[in-house]
């Protein structure tokens, strides 16, 4: 759900003080979903959210990778300019750069042909009823189904953006050199919990991350020209082999741009399961703002309990999903339905 190497994140310190120490503290601010609602295209468009399922089962039964691209996609929209299907959009009226040009995104994100395609078999279905939004929320549910949580219901209703900027995109979502204050101080902004911010870096039991994106933990940690000690000796050893230094890949994968992915959880590569937070306990993950997570005493503690308890996990995450899913949408007259989920009307 990451972005970048690098961030850049202010919040009062206070508030983040308060918040890590209770964990799970109130949000900030409003969330903004609260006219959103399951069912909502019951009358208007019954077969809205069938036709969705259907169509994202037969995609991720032919790629059961791009179950993680559609959380990643979801995540990356709304904690940008919330859930308004933004970052479908490939241009808008103002001529900015969009937030698929952000190096934050960029050719990285994936799922927008499987949303085109429901898209354009809901407006032969019902013309201008569902938004694109809406689709996108949808599949995010379908996708995390798929992977072995049990079914819920999203609640919809949300309008579409017209704006769409590059610039907004790296001040708004972590990365994965991130602290856990500096995390916590964006899902505070975005009216959600540590407790939450914890429960769906789960997500991260499935997908995959580039090596450029954590090399360092392998072979310069801190400047310090070694490995990082917190990784467990067996797994970087592993991760030296999948990764080799830059003197040392191979002709092939180097023709490839050199940049091999990496399973985040290679136990259950394509499962969604609480298998992750063992693997951060054990020091066996990825990226270091997961690591920190681990180590951090006002974290680690919900670390233990997802490792510990995986009906507890699949519950909460659900439940979190849903919180997200509310982050500073459009409901009412504002924004729009666009009939093209890549344009804004015109």
């Amino acid at each position: 759900m990451e972005v970048g190497r690098v961030g850049r994140v202010t919040c009062a310190a206070f508030l983040i003080a308060c918040c890590l120490t209770v964990r799970t503290c109130s949000a900030v601010g409003e969330n903004k979903g609260r006219n959103l609602r399951a069912g909502f295209y019951q009358y208007t468009c019954p077969q809205a959210e069938k036709i969705a399922a259907d169509l994202t089962s037969a995609a991720l039964g032919q790629d059961p990778t791009l179950a993680a691209s559609l959380l990643r996609l979801f995540f990356h929209d709304c904690f940008v300019n919330g859930c308004d299907a933004s970052i479908l959009l490939d241009s808008t009226l103002s001529g900015e750069p969009i937030e698929k040009a952000s190096l934050g995104n960029g050719k990285t994100m994936r799922g927008f042909e499987l949303i085109d395609e429901i898209k354009v078999k809901l407006e032969n279905e019902c013309p201008e009823v569902v938004s694109c939004a809406d689709i996108t929320a949808y599949v995010t549910r379908d996708a995390t189904v798929f992977s072995g949580l049990p079914y819920f219901k999203i609640p919809a209703g949300r309008r579409d953006g017209v704006i769409s900027r590059a610039a907004d995109v790296f001040h708004n979502l972590p990365n994965p050199a991130m602290t856990v204050d500096e995390m916590a101080a964006i899902f505070t902004r975005k009216g959600m919990t540590v407790d939450e911010m914890v429960t769906l870096t789960g997500a991260h039991s499935i997908g995959k991350v580039q090596c450029s994106v954590f090399e360092d933990r392998i072979y310069n940690y801190s400047e310090t020209g070694s490995r990082d000690p917190k990784l467990q000796a067996a797994y970087a050893s592993y991760l030296s082999a999948m990764c080799p230094p830059a003197d040392a890949v191979p002709a092939d994968l180097a023709a490839e741009g050199g940049d091999r992915l990496v399973y985040l959880d290679p136990s259950s590569p394509f499962r969604l399961d609480n298998s992750f937070y063992l693997r951060m306990r054990e020091g066996k993950t990825l990226l270091q703002s997961d690591q920190n997570m681990a180590d951090d005493p006002r974290t680690a503690e919900l670390v233990g309990k997802m490792a510990a308890e995986p009906k507890m996990w699949m519950k909460k995450f659900t439940r979190a999903l849903v919180r997200l899913s509310r982050v500073d949408v459009l409901t009412g007259n504002a924004g729009e339905i666009r009939k093209n989920c890549r344009a804004v009307n015109l």
